[in-house]
Formats: structure tokens, C-alpha cells, sequence
């Protein structure tokens, strides 16, 4: 895993186009801006999780 220290309002790139900005710092949260194309989907990881789930879940009732 690559860690980078960031400051308010400063970046990182990923790739060409896609830019994470941090927005806010309070305590021990951190906001995130994140821009990238509209194809490139972008979740929270929990999110993502779920959504992996679900989709296990509808292709194994659909193969019965």
C-alpha cells in the first residue's frame, strides 16, 4: 500500500484522470473529493462490498 501525507486542499492523481483531494480534516476523519470519469464507478468500500454481494447473490439464484 502506498501512504502519502496530504494537507487541506492538496491532491493526489491517480492514473490521468482521476483526483483525490483532501477537502477537510476534523479529528480523526478525513473528507475526501474525489473527480473521475463517469464510467469509473467510485463507492466507499462497505458499498462496494455490498453491491458484490448482491450481485453474487442474483447470479447464483439465476443459475438454479
Amino acid at each position: 500500500m502506498l501512504v502519502l501525507s496530504r494537507n487541506r486542499d492538496e491532491s493526489i492523481m491517480i492514473g490521468d484522470n482521476i483526483v483525490v483531494t483532501i477537502v477537510d480534516v476534523r479529528g480523526d476523519k478525513v473528507r475526501l473529493g474525489v473527480e473521475a470519469p463517469r464510467e469509473v464507478p467510485v463507492h466507499r468500500e462497505e458499498v462496494h462490498e455490498a453491491i458484490a454481494r448482491e450481485n453474487r447473490a442474483a447470479a447464483s439464484s439465476s443459475a438454479r
